[in-house]
């Protein structure tokens, strides 16, 4: 069986939206858990604004760990009702979308998880998510989209690491209290 791997950037009110806010704070050990993360998984899992960020800036990104090439060779599933066709070697699920991942999760793949918080909704909803990875930044925005609504779901995750890195951010891993 596979699985649905989260990684997300937060602040520590929460906001997850438009991550610029991360650069003051990056830094190696950030970038070799992005690294790990995206090197062990089999696919991305995307929701359509993230997809089409990604998609307008990776393609001409470089960089000498190899990511960006990671980044742009690794196949992408993307959730959209709105998206007609995609590129990037990209596929649509453009409905039954829970459904849809639990298919791609029975192939055996890791899929990996950025950005797109209805989409992470979504699978916490259905308890696709395997994994949960939250780095959290030093910074309080005080407003912007929320990675958790107000009304969400109660849902209990145990906490399987946590460590912090030079520059401040919390990186914690759990999985879910099944």
């Amino acid at each position: 069986m596979g699985k649905i791997v989260v990684a997300m950037y937060l602040t520590l009110d929460g906001v997850m939206e438009e991550p610029s806010w991360t650069a003051p704070y990056w830094d190696n050990e950030i970038a070799k858990f992005q690294l790990d993360l995206l090197f062990g998984s089999d696919a991305l899992l995307l929701g359509r604004v993230t997809y089409e960020g990604f998609a307008a800036a990776w393609p001409a990104a470089e960089d000498e760990e190899g990511f960006a090439d990671r980044m742009n060779k690794i196949p992408k599933y993307v959730a959209s009702t709105t998206l007609k066709r995609t590129e990037w070697n990209a596929r649509l699920i453009t409905s039954n979308v829970a459904q849809e991942v639990a298919k791609l999760k029975k192939t055996g793949q890791c899929l990996l998880v950025y950005g797109s918080a209805e989409l992470i909704e979504t699978l916490l909803k259905h308890d696709l998510v395997d994994e949960l990875h939250l780095m959290t930044f030093p910074l309080v925005l005080g407003e912007g989209k929320r990675l958790f609504k107000e009304n969400a779901d109660q849902k209990m995750f145990n906490l399987r690491d946590i460590r912090s890195t030079d520059s401040g951010v919390l990186i914690a891993s759990y999985t879910p209290d099944k």
